[in-house]
């Protein structure tokens, strides 16, 4: 019986030689790439564990003295009558609603460790326009009962609440500055 697959000479030279091929090395740019990503990531990384980050998250007024910058306010919070009733989430972030009070957290996060980091926050620490309606928003949602109709009239002549004879809603913070850090010392 005749085998039906053909059959291919063999050389009398041996075995085609194998070639090896050496891996590419990557280049120079990407590696570049890659070691700033990584140093980035890695520097982000620690200064998160360094500066508590995790603490920020949570609603414990102690997180809020990470930074030394904030001991006056802790102390003045401690001992005033906020100290016994609120945290400092109660009155800086909006509860409207767990999106945006973790956004405003994540803003506060970021503007602080930005300051902290390169020393270009104001010293004694201000608060910000968009922190301020917060804060006063939460008066009005703490203190309902004696804060319903926060409107006032500004009369005859021009006031601190804005031009004469219009009716503007109240800034709490206008009057009650002191009240949830305490008095000046």
């Amino acid at each position: 019986m005749d085998d039906p697959t053909p059959q291919t000479p063999l050389s009398l030279d041996g075995p085609p030689p194998l070639t090896v091929s050496r891996p590419q090395r990557p280049s120079w740019p990407l590696f570049l790439v890659v070691a700033l990503v990584g140093t980035t990531i890695g520097m982000a990384a620690f200064t998160f564990e360094f500066a508590e980050g995790l603490s920020y998250l949570s609603d414990d007024p102690k997180s809020c003295i990470n930074c030394h910058v904030m001991n006056e306010q802790y102390d003045g919070w401690l001992h005033g009558s906020h100290g016994r009733n609120a945290t400092c989430n109660d009155c800086h972030v909006p509860h409207d609603s767990f999106i945006s009070k973790y956004m405003t957290k994540a803003e506060h996060g970021y503007r602080h460790s930005k300051g902290f980091t390169f020393n270009d926050f104001h010293e004694p620490i201000q608060i910000t326009q968009g922190s301020k309606d917060a804060v006063a928003g939460n008066c009005v949602r703490c203190h309902a009962s004696i804060a319903a109709d926060t409107s006032v009239h500004t009369g005859a002549g021009a006031s601190a609440y804005g031009p004469a004879d219009q009716v503007v809603v109240a800034d709490c913070l206008h009057c009650h500055t002191r009240v949830g850090h305490g008095p000046l010392r």
